[in-house]
């Protein structure tokens, strides 16, 4: 089981998932991104509010990923990602999200709307919401010995302080019915790299989806974020990340944890994924140039790895 990936499902958010999306997009026969919708700053958070939608950012950048790699494909790619730089009320508003509220408010339909522009981009796979209601972060922060409630993505995301829980509101969304599917027919799950409360962990607070990565916990595999340059997990470690993860997944675990070569000496840190009852898999994938983005290519080989070794695994049952 090498070589070219048959349907993989990537889920989180941002700049993790895109990385995710890039390394995958030429590996996998069949592609289908599920997005968090909980983004609540710049232009997804102004047309959330006006518009009464789910943030269109995240879904944007996860079809830009997808785009065809021709002169269209490549240039309807830069359309959606150009930001009006204007004196009035356009400024900072992405073309994409425009574009995407716009099909939402003709189609009526937020996942038909996603395919729409999905074609127009000529994308290799699909992208899905992880909800079809906007979500809202919220979680529990501990500062200087106590206690505060933060809401909002942004808010978590460069909140002072160690979070210490999390939910989301609505408690019970509604979730399409195409995003269970793609998870219930997936040959394998990728869940990270991004941003860890808030792009990451957010699948597992959606009950239904929470359910449908239960079931699909022995083909998931876990991509760990490099370094600590984000602001929402500053001061904590990756083995802090698997313990937040693990509480919120309950006593659902990935079948296979990757670890970028850099933390596979943190101490604790693969002892606890064997203790959750992961397998780890270390690889070298830092991106030249960074301190934590992951290279696409070096990305793309280590899930190739894993795809092997979730077949070996499949193969002893």
């Amino acid at each position: 089981m090498t070589g070219t990936l048959p349907h993989v499902v990537a889920l989180g958010g941002g700049h993790g998932l895109y990385a995710s999306l890039t390394a995958l997009r030429d590996v996998s026969e069949t592609l289908t991104a599920v997005v968090t919708v909980g983004d609540d700053g710049g232009s997804s958070g102004r047309l959330r509010e006006e518009m009464s939608v789910v943030p269109p950012g995240d879904l944007r950048m996860a079809l830009s990923a997808l785009c065809e790699d021709t002169a269209w494909g490549l240039t309807w790619r830069d359309v959606l990602q150009t930001r009006f730089d204007t004196s009035g009320p356009l400024d900072g508003h992405a073309v994409g999200n425009l574009l995407i509220a716009g099909l939402w408010q003709h189609t009526g339909d937020i996942v038909g709307g996603l395919d729409w522009v999905a074609r127009l981009l000529r994308a290799k796979g699909r992208v899905l919401p992880l909800a079809l209601d906007p979500l809202e972060v919220v979680a529990q922060v501990e500062r200087d010995g106590e206690l505060c409630e933060v809401r909002g993505q942004v808010a978590v995301a460069t909140a002072v302080g160690r979070v210490t829980a999390l939910r989301m509101e609505p408690v019970a969304p509604r979730v399409p019915p195409a995003t269970l599917a793609a998870i219930a027919e997936s040959d394998m799950i990728v869940l990270g790299p991004g941003s860890w409360y808030t792009s990451v962990m957010p699948h597992y607070l959606v009950g239904s989806v929470a359910a449908a990565l239960d079931a699909a916990s022995a083909r998931t595999v876990l991509v760990l974020n490099i370094a600590h340059e984000d602001v929402e997990t500053e001061g904590t470690e990756r083995i802090d990340d698997i313990r937040a993860l693990r509480a919120a997944a309950g006593g659902s675990a990935p079948a296979i944890v990757v670890v970028d070569s850099s933390h596979a000496a943190d101490d604790g840190l693969l002892d606890e994924i064997r203790d959750w009852g992961a397998r780890p898999l270390v690889a070298s994938m830092l991106a030249d140039g960074t301190a934590d983005r992951h290279d696409p290519r070096a990305l793309a080989g280590a899930l190739s790895d894993a795809w092997g070794m979730l077949g070996s695994d499949m193969a002893r049952r």
